[in-house]
């Protein structure tokens, strides 16, 4: 029996190459090579680093995927760019998608319903490749909020209620609008919100800025979340 076909991807790619290499290759497995699996560290990248870029080259390497799908745009970022690059140049099979498209596709479901911010989290980003109905959906009235995208750690998502609404790029994902800046930067002033970004990422700039003007949390993990920055959210969740 042959081996099933393995293809990684990052990010939010556009749908219409999705579309082709799912006609391609109908049965094969999707892997989302942002995820940390726990393969090997390589060497390639430097230590200090976007955990999140480190993974995709770890995971490449150990994986070794038939053909890697790799947003290269404002839906993602340069040092996706870079990686896509360095991947090429080592032997793999890779496919540079940029996706830009600012209109939204579908509506804001998961950001806002009552579930526990870590499904929220993990069931939009599982819905970037194979879309599932949102009927099920309840719709919850804020008391906190997340911005950003998803972290490296997804158990800190464990620390917040299930009335926290999402917003960042995880947002912009769900509309169906990776690239768009504006959805992006919105958040709801009278929320208290946690604004995280990855350490060494570009998106902290936004981050920090975000969180001084609406007076939130800005917070930055580089692998796992210390012990401190536990404590910070949940005295930030405490006391707002």
């Amino acid at each position: 029996m042959a081996e099933q076909v393995k293809i990684g991807f990052w990010g939010y790619p556009n749908p219409d190459v999705v579309k082709k290499i799912k006609n391609e290759y109908g049965d094969a497995e999707w892997i989302d090579l942002d995820v940390d699996f726990g393969n090997p560290r390589t060497s390639v990248l430097p230590e200090s680093y976007c955990k999140i870029i480190k993974n995709i080259i770890d995971n490449s390497m150990a994986i070794k995927p038939k053909l890697i799908v790799a947003p290269i745009g404002k839906d993602k970022c340069d040092s996706g760019w870079f990686a896509s690059k360095l991947l090429a140049d080592m032997g793999f099979d890779v496919v540079q998608t940029i996706y830009e498209d600012l209109s939204h596709k579908y509506d804001i479901k998961i950001c806002k319903s009552d579930l526990s911010l870590y499904d929220k989290v993990t069931r939009i980003t599982d819905n970037i490749i194979e879309r599932k109905s949102t009927e099920d959906i309840s719709l919850v009235k804020p008391s906190f909020g997340f911005w950003g995208v998803p972290p490296n750690d997804l158990e800190i998502l464990k620390l917040f209620p299930n009335s926290t609404h999402v917003y960042g790029w995880l947002r912009c994902v769900e509309a169906g609008a990776p690239a768009d800046i504006d959805l992006e930067m919105y958040v709801d002033e009278s929320v208290p919100t946690v604004f995280y970004s990855q350490a060494f990422c570009s998106k902290s700039q936004l981050a920090k800025y975000l969180a001084d003007k609406y007076n939130g949390l800005y917070i930055d993990i580089d692998d796992y979340a210390s012990n401190s920055i536990r404590a910070k959210i949940e005295a930030f969740l405490k006391l707002r």
